[in-house]
């Protein structure tokens, strides 16, 4: 048996921090390891039961001796650091008795200078195949850890879609985008930020670069453009929506032939108000469309925080023609990105819960969901009870 090298680069997160602490994973591996309070967590999966053994690749600088201890899967271990030389100190080794992912923590005891030691990866050896995050250039992603998606197939002609999203209680991590009405060109949903919470709303641009306009949107709605993973035009509402709250999003979507332009608009139901709300309506150019490429997605944007895990459900979809007709949509198709599919993360699933459609990534557990597998949630006959013709537009 070969070691292996989990870098800590793509594989490791400050999962406790101690106040003022100055711990960081950069692009070498923990650095500035100096608080005994700060806990670092390493992940690995292993594919199949068996025994580990786990070494630790570091240094010292900023001090001559240190102490720490390494925990594997609950197992505490005490290893001695000296000198300055990069080497892999022996660790210890474990039987993991069920396949999944491997956490190893690593806290500071003792030091006679600043510093615990630097930390490149772990050496880990094991008759397992394993799956870690091992492609440098995609660490970041890695980091923010797999976002997964369940697909919707609408009629021809859709001009508004409607879906309902329920996050439970505890899975509303900070860093979370629970995105509820997606479609070709954009989308629509709820997210965690660090100090406050969003309904989002974004289109992009054209293909051909012609920038997205707004045309109006609702009271305390926020615009501007938005770039990185793509340009466009993005609305936002502050608003502190509760996890285990039932909300109600839909979309509208047609063509405006006199500009040969493509109208988008969104509104979301807050049960706390019991009334819609408008967020936007914008015009993308060079653009001629319904209702296309109708999905939910689940998705973590904070790198630091892809530790944590996180889970949404999304139910009574429903998709109504220009004809005024309503139709309800059962289908799902469940896949993912190239963080999940590349196997860099394998903590992901989704399916069907409670008859609802079901998303779930982050927290490295062991029961994965295959990609790319069809689901059917069982037909409420709940037909939205909305008056689109009476929404409001401010």
């Amino acid at each position: 048996m070969s070691a292996k090298t989990v870098a800590l680069t793509g594989n490791a997160f400050i999962t406790t921090a101690a106040t003022g602490t100055s711990e960081l994973i950069n692009s070498n591996g923990l650095a500035n390891w100096n608080n005994a309070n700060t806990i670092t967590s390493v992940y690995f999966r292993m594919a199949s039961a068996g025994s580990v053994t786990v070494g630790l690749n570091a240094y010292l600088a900023g001090s001559n001796n240190s102490t720490v201890r390494v925990t594997i899967n609950g197992t505490a271990f005490t290893v001695q650091l000296a000198g300055t030389t990069p080497k892999t100190y022996p660790v210890g080794t474990v039987n993991v008795t069920t396949p999944g992912y491997v956490k190893v923590d690593l806290q500071g005891m003792t030091k006679d200078g600043g510093f615990f030691g630097d930390v490149s990866g772990l050496s880990v050896t094991t008759t397992s195949a394993l799956n870690f995050a091992n492609i440098p250039a995609d660490y970041y992603w890695s980091r923010r850890g797999p976002s997964v998606h369940m697909n919707y197939t609408t009629p021809a002609n859709t001009e508004y879609f409607y879906t309902e999203v329920t996050v439970p209680v505890g899975q509303d991590a900070v860093g979370s985008y629970f995105m509820v009405t997606g479609f070709d060109g954009g989308y629509s949903g709820i997210q965690v930020k660090e100090n406050e919470r969003w309904i989002l709303f974004s289109v992009w641009d054209a293909d051909n670069g012609q920038k997205t306009t707004l045309v109006s949107k609702g009271n305390g709605v926020v615009d501007n453009s938005f770039g990185g993973e793509g340009t466009g035009g993005q609305s936002y509402l502050v608003f502190n929506w509760v996890a285990g709250n039932t909300y109600k999003f839909i979309t509208r979507i047609r063509p405006d032939t006199a500009t040969g332009s493509t109208l988008y608009s969104a509104w979301f139901f807050a049960p706390e108000s019991n009334a819609w709300r408008y967020l936007a309506t914008w015009k993308r150019p060079s653009t001629n469309t319904y209702q296309s490429g109708n999905h939910s997605f689940l998705e973590n944007f904070i790198d630091t925080n892809g530790y944590a895990g996180r889970r949404v459900q999304y139910g009574n979809q429903w998709a109504r023609n220009v004809n005024g007709t309503w139709s309800e949509v059962t289908a799902g198709h469940f896949t993912g990105d190239a963080t999940a599919t590349n196997a860099q993360r394998m903590d992901y699933a989704g399916g069907l819960e409670n008859g609802r459609f079901y998303l779930r990534n982050g927290g490295f557990f062991a029961d994965y969901v295959p990609l790319n597998q069809n689901f059917t949630r069982p037909a409420t006959g709940q037909q939205p009870t909305i008056n689109v013709d009476t929404l409001p537009t401010q």
